[in-house]
C-alpha cells in the first residue's frame, strides 16, 4: 500500500511517501521544511518532489493521510485543503490523524507527554501510554507541567518541549513525521470526517458594524 502523508499543523511543512507492508510503514521519500509562513507555498512542491524521489506517481497512490491538528488556523487549513483536493481528484481515501498522535507514534512504549507550540504562550498537548490518555487540549505550559505527576508521564516530545521546561527528558521528533502519521492512521477502517482540531477560535474576526457619525 502506497500512502501520501501530509501535515501542516506545526511550523513544519511535511510531505512524505510511505509504503505500508505487513502493517509497518517504510518511508520511501520525504520533504520537510520548517517555515511557519510557507505552508501554502511549499506543500504541493514538496509532494511532487517526494514522489519523484521515491520514483512513484500520483496515480500509484492508494491512500492519503493528513494531520488535522491541533494547530493554527491558516497553516492547518493549507494541508487539509490540499489533502482533500488530492483525494477528490485521485479518487483515493483521505484518513485524518491527530498530529499529536503522529508524534507519539514515533515514540512507542513510552508514558509520554506530547506538546506543540500553540503560540500566545500556550501549547497544544495530550498524554499517551501506547494510546492517547487525554483529549487534545490547549493550555499554558505551567498548567500542563503541574499535571505531569497526575498524568504519570515520564518523557516529553514535540516542539513545545524545546520552548518550555516540563521537567521531563525530551525524546522523539519535534514535528509529525510521515512515518508517524501513517503509523497513527487507521488505514483498515473507513476514513473519518476531515475535521480540523483548532481548539480555539481563529485570530481573525468579522468586523463589527460601522459606527454612525453624527453631523454637527
Amino acid at each position: 500500500m502506497l500512502v501520501l502523508a501530509v501535515d501542516t499543523a506545526t511550523p513544519a511543512v511535511t510531505a512524505g511517501v510511505v509504503e505500508l507492508t505487513d502493517g509497518r510503514p517504510r518511508v520511501l521519500a520525504e520533504c520537510v521544511t520548517v517555515d511557519a509562513k510557507a505552508h501554502g507555498e511549499l506543500l504541493a512542491p514538496h509532494l511532487r518532489d517526494a514522489l519523484a524521489a521515491a520514483g512513484r506517481t500520483f496515480a500509484e497512490v492508494d491512500a492519503i493521510v493528513c494531520g488535522i491538528g491541533p494547530g493554527p488556523f491558516t497553516g492547518l487549513r493549507a494541508g487539509m485543503v490540499t489533502a482533500a483536493a488530492l483525494g477528490h481528484s485521485l479518487d483515493r481515501p483521505v484518513f485524518p490523524v491527530c498530529s499529536l498522535d503522529a508524534i507519539a507514534a514515533d515514540v512507542p512504549g513510552e508514558r509520554l507527554l506530547v506538546v506543540t507550540d500553540a503560540r500566545r504562550r500556550e501549547v497544544y498537548w495530550a498524554a499517551y501510554d501506547g494510546t492517547r490518555l487525554t483529549e487534545p487540549d490547549v493550555s499554558a505550559p505551567a498548567a500542563v507541567a503541574a499535571r505531569v505527576a497526575e498524568l504519570g508521564v515520564t518523557r516529553v516530545a514535540g516542539y513545545g518541549a524545546k520552548l518550555y521546561d516540563f521537567g521531563l527528558p525530551v525524546v522523539g521528533p519535534e514535528h509529525p513525521s510521515p512515518a508517524g502519521l501513517v503509523a497513527a492512521a487507521d488505514l483498515e477502517g473507513t476514513p473519518g470526517p476531515l475535521t480540523p482540531l483548532y481548539l480555539r477560535r481563529p485570530d481573525a474576526v468579522e468586523p463589527g458594524a460601522r459606527k454612525r457619525v453624527s453631523a454637527r
